[in-house]
C-alpha cells in the first residue's frame, strides 16, 4: 500500500509516494505551475552511500583534543562514539571554551540550508541553545546577498527593495513598457526559496510580458539568463561593469535635460553631487554613453537611445543578486537607483528598480503579510559578530581589525567552531586559503546528515536527519502558502534531528527547560502554526484553517501582498512617508560615506574598476562566472538525477564561446584545466555561442575533491574565486570578480564521485565491526 506524505523543500512542495518504508516516487504540488525537477532527487536522502550514520569523532583529537595536530582534519581516521559520549564531548567544549576565553570565542557557523523547515531550522536552533549558554560570535548578511543589502539600507532605510518587496511582478507584466534585466531572471534559479516554495510564478509573469510586447533589454554576458521565448535584445556585457552601463545611461538623460529634477529635489538628497560627477565635474569625465561604451564593451549608440526610451515609456530596472557578487559590488545597486531617480520613474505602476527578481523563487510574488513560522533564536547577551564571507580572515587574524557599515570592530579569537546544516567547503572563495584557516582552531563540530567536505574536516561528527525523516513546516515571507512537511520514513542509522541534538546539548549545558519550552517536535509544530493563524486573523481579517486539517492537506493559504508598487506612498508625500535614511529621502550623495572617506565606496554611486576583469586582462585570461546549477541547490543532491544530468565525465561543464575555445584548441567534450594563483581544477568543455567571448561558466556546488598536489578533480570553481570584501562599507562576498586560464588538459581520468567515496572510505571504520 502506498501512503501519500506532503512535504515540502527549498526547490519545491511535492508528495513524497512511500511504499514499505521506501520512496517509491514523488509528485509535484497541484498548486505549482512550474514544479522544479529537482524534488524527483530527493530519494538520493534516503541513500546510505554519503549519511552520516553515527557520531564520530577524529582519532588525533580524542587522544590529545585541543593539543592534536589540526593538519589531521581530513587525513586522520574517525573513531565511532555513542551518542551520549559524542554529546558530553560536544557540551564539555562548549563549556571550556566559553570558561576560559569567553562566548565570543565561539563561532556558530552556517545560516541553515539543510532543510527548508522553520522548525527544525539548524543554524535557529543552535544560535537559541548558544544564546542561552552565554551567547557566540555570529555573521550578518548571506554569500548570496551582504554588499547589497547593505548599500541599500543605507541608502533606502531597509533592504525590502532586494528582499521581496520592490515591485510585484504581477504589476511589472501588466504596466512596464521598457524592462531592463541587468544579470538574470531565469527559472533556473528561481526554482529555490530559502523557507520553501509552495508555487514558481516566474515563467508565467515572463510570458505575459512577452506576450504584452514589452521591450526588454537583457544585459549579462550569459543569453540564457533570460528564456529565449521572453524575446530580449541581449547585450552581452562585460562581467563587472554594469555599474558603468547604468551610470552611462544616467549621464546620458541628464546632458540631454531629460531628467526629473522635481522627483530628485522632492524625493532625494545629495542629487547635485551625484549629477556633478555624472557631467565629470570632479574628474574630468563625462559618463555617457562613449565612456561606458569603453568599459562595457557595448555599443555607444545602443546606449544612447536606450537612455532616452527609460523616460519616455514606463520603465523598470531589474538588478540580480549576483551583480553584488562582486568587488565594489554596492555599486550596481545604488548605480541603479540613480539611475531610476534621475529617470523620474520611481514609485510608478510598472516603474522604477527592483532587486533579485529569479535569484529566488519567491522575490517578485505576492508576499506575505502574515506572520511566517519559525523558530526564535532568543536574546544575544553578547555582541560579537563578522561579516558572512570573512570566515578565512576571522580565523587567519584573531584580534585584527575590521571595518562594516561605518563600523571598526574586531576578529574574535576563535577557539571552537560549531557548524550545523551547510558547506563552507562549498560556497566559501578561495578554498586553499580556507583550507589552512580551518586548521586554526582548536575544536571543529559539524552537525550535518551528509559526509560534505566540511563534515570530513570536523573533529567531531554529528549525525542529523534530513527533513524526510522527520516533522516540520515550511513558510516564509515570500511564500503565499505555509506547507505541512510530514516525516515520510525512519531517521537513518542513529541520525537524530536537530531539535532533538540541540535540546539534548542544552540539557547537558544547563538551559533544557528554557530551550525547549516544554513542547515536543510536534508540539513545536503546532504552536508555530498557531502563532500564524492567530496573527492572520488579528491583523488582516484572514481566515486559516485550524491546524488538523492544514496538517492533513498539507498547505494553508496566508494574507498576501499583490499588485505592490515600491515607494508609491513615498513619491506621493516623501515627508508623510519619510524614509529611514539620513535624510528621510533617497541618498545619491551620502554624507556618512564622505565622512568615512572610503577609497572603495565613495560618496555617491561610482564606477569602480574591480582587482580582477577584462579591461586589465592578459591576452590569454577569461573572466569566470561561478552560477547556480539547473539540477540542484547549491552542494545538496550532488549525485541526483538532476545533478548528474549537468555533468560529464562525472565533472561540471565549463561554458566557454567557441571563438574562445578555438584559441586554446579546446573541443566540446574535452578535459580542461583552470587555474590561477589560487588554485586549480579540472572541467569538461562545453562550447556555447550562449556565452560572451572573454567569459567561462562554472556551475557551483560540485563536492570539493582536492587529490594530493595536483588539481581540484570535480570542478568546484571555489578554488579559483577571490576572496576580498566587496568594500570597507558592505564586506561582501567578491566571488563573480575573477580571472583564470583555461587549457585542455590529458591524463587524467579519475572519476570524481568515485575519489570522493574512496578518501571517504580512507577515513571511515567499518561499522559493522564497531561495537
Amino acid at each position: 500500500m502506498i501512503r501519500r506524505i506532503p512535504h515540502c523543500s527549498h526547490w519545491g512542495a511535492y508528495t513524497i509516494l512511500v511504499e514499505d518504508g521506501r520512496i517509491a516516487g514523488v509528485e509535484p504540488l497541484a498548486l505549482d505551475p512550474a514544479p522544479s525537477a529537482i524534488i524527483h532527487s530527493v530519494a538520493e536522502w534516503a541513500k546510505p552511500d554519503r549519511r552520516v550514520l553515527r557520531p564520530m569523532v577524529r582519532e588525533g583529537w580524542l587522544a590529545k583534543r585541543e593539543g592534536s595536530d589540526r593538519h589531521g582534519r581530513g587525513r586522520e581516521r574517525f573513531l565511532a562514539v555513542p551518542w551520549d559520549e559524542a554529546l558530553d564531548l560536544v557540551a564539555g567544549e562548549i563549556a571550556r571554551v566559553a570558561g576560559s576565553f569567553g562566548n565570543a570565542a565561539i563561532f556558530a557557523g552556517s545560516y541553515g540550508w539543510t532543510s527548508c523547515g522553520r522548525f527544525h531550522h539548524a543554524s535557529s536552533l543552535l544560535k537559541r541553545m548558544l544564546n542561552l549558554a552565554g551567547g557566540y560570535t555570529g555573521h550578518v548578511d548571506t554569500y548570496s546577498i551582504a554588499a547589497g543589502p547593505v548599500i541599500l539600507r543605507h541608502v533606502l532605510g531597509d533592504d525590502r527593495a532586494c528582499g521581496g518587496q520592490a515591485n510585484t511582478l504581477d504589476d511589472i507584466a501588466e504596466n512596464t513598457e521598457t524592462l531592463v534585466v541587468f544579470g538574470a531572471m531565469s527559472p533556473r534559479t528561481a526554482q529555490s526559496e530559502a523557507g520553501g516554495i509552495g508555487a514558481h510564478y516566474l515563467e508565467g509573469y515572463l510570458r505575459r510580458i512577452a506576450e504584452r510586447g514589452v521591450r526588454v533589454i537583457h544585459v549579462s554576458p550569459l543569453r540564457d539568463d533570460l528564456p529565449d521565448w521572453v524575446g530580449a535584445e541581449w547585450w552581452p556585457i562585460r562581467p563587472n561593469t554594469d555599474a558603468a552601463l547604468m551610470l552611462g545611461l544616467a549621464g546620458e538623460i541628464v546632458m540631454a535635460g531629460r531628467h526629473d529634477a522635481d522627483f530628485l529635489a522632492r524625493c532625494t538628497s545629495g542629487s547635485d553631487e551625484f549629477l556633478a560627477y555624472l557631467r565629470g565635474k570632479p574628474d574630468g569625465q563625462r559618463k555617457d554613453a562613449a565612456w561606458a561604451a569603453a568599459i562595457t564593451g557595448l555599443p555607444a549608440n545602443a546606449i544612447r537611445a536606450l537612455a532616452l526610451r527609460l523616460v519616455d515609456s514606463r520603465s523598470m530596472l531589474t538588478v540580480s543578486w549576483a551583480l553584488q557578487r562582486a568587488h565594489h559590488g554596492e555599486q550596481p545597486f545604488w548605480a541603479a537607483l540613480g539611475l531610476a531617480a534621475v529617470a523620474g520613474q520611481i514609485g510608478l505602476p510598472g516603474g522604477g528598480v527592483g532587486y533579485g527578481y529569479g535569484s529566488l523563487g519567491g522575490v517578485g510574488a505576492p508576499f506575505s503579510v502574515g506572520k511566517s513560522p519559525g523558530m526564535s533564536q532568543g536574546v544575544k547577551p553578547i555582541d560579537s559578530f563578522i561579516p558572512v564571507a570573512r570566515i578565512s580572515d576571522m580565523l587567519l587574524n584573531p584580534g585584527a581589525p575590521f571595518t562594516y557599515q561605518g563600523e571598526t570592530r574586531h576578529y574574535p579569537d576563535t577557539r571552537l567552531v560549531y557548524w550545523a546544516g551547510g558547506n563552507p567547503f562549498h560556497h566559501h572563495q578561495d578554498l586553499n586559503r580556507l583550507s589552512e584557516a580551518w586548521t586554526r582552531p582548536e575544536t571543529i563540530v559539524v552537525q550535518d546528515p551528509m559526509w560534505t567536505a566540511t563534515a570530513r574536516r570536523a573533529d567531531i561528527v554529528l549525525p542529523a536527519s534530513t527533513s524526510i525523516e522527520r516533522n516540520d513546516l515550511a513558510g516564509n515571507k515570500r511564500c503565499d502558502l505555509i506547507l505541512a512537511m510530514r516525516q515520510a520514513i525512519a531517521p537513518l542509522g542513529q541520525s537524530r534531528s536537530d531539535f532533538d541534538i540541540f535540546d539534548a546539548l542544552a540539557q547537558r549545558l544547563g538551559v533544557g527547560p528554557e530551550f525547549n519550552e516544554g513542547r515536543d517536535e510536534m508540539g513545536w509544530i503546532r504552536h508555530l502554526y498557531d502563532e500564524s493563524r492567530t496573527h492572520a486573523l488579528r491583523a488582516h481579517g484572514f481566515l486559516m484553517p485550524d491546524f488538523e486539517t492544514f496538517w492533513e492537506r498539507g498547505h494553508a493559504p496566508v494574507p498576501v501582498q499583490r499588485n505592490h508598487v515600491y515607494l508609491a506612498g513615498f513619491r506621493h508625500d516623501p515627508a508623510g512617508n519619510a524614509l529611514d535614511t539620513e535624510s528621510g529621502r533617497i541618498v545619491l550623495g551620502s554624507k556618512t560615506l564622505a565622512r568615512l572617506d572610503h577609497d572603495d565606496c565613495p560618496a555617491h554611486p561610482a564606477w569602480l574598476p574591480p582587482a580582477e576583469w577584462l579591461g586589465e586582462a592578459r591576452g590569454d585570461e577569461l573572466h569566470l562566472i561561478s552560477h547556480q546549477p539547473a539540477g540542484r541547490l547549491h552542494s545538496q543532491l550532488e549525485t541526483g538525477a538532476a545533478s548528474m544530468a549537468g555533468k560529464r565525465h562525472g565533472r561540471e561543464q565549463l561554458r566557454l564561446n567557441p571563438a574562445d575555445a578555438q584559441a586554446r584548441g579546446i573541443v566540446d567534450g574535452a578535459t580542461v584545466r583552470l587555474w590561477n594563483a589560487r588554485g586549480a581544477c579540472l572541467a569538461t568543455a562545453c562550447i556555447s555561442s550562449d556565452t560572451a567571448p572573454g567569459v567561462a561558466v562554472l556551475p557551483t556546488g560540485a563536492w570539493f575533491t582536492p587529490v594530493g598536489d595536483g588539481p581540484e578533480i570535480s570542478g568546484n570553481p571555489n578554488v579559483l574565486t577571490l576572496d576580498i570584501g566587496t568594500s570597507a562599507f558592505g564586506q561582501g562576498c567578491s566571488a563573480h570578480t575573477c580571472l583564470i586560464r583555461v587549457a585542455p588538459h590529458a591524463g587524467d581520468n579519475r572519476d570524481p564521485m568515485r575519489t570522493y567515496q574512496s578518501q571517504l572510505a580512507d577515513i571511515l571504520p567499518d561499522l559493522e565491526e564497531t561495537p
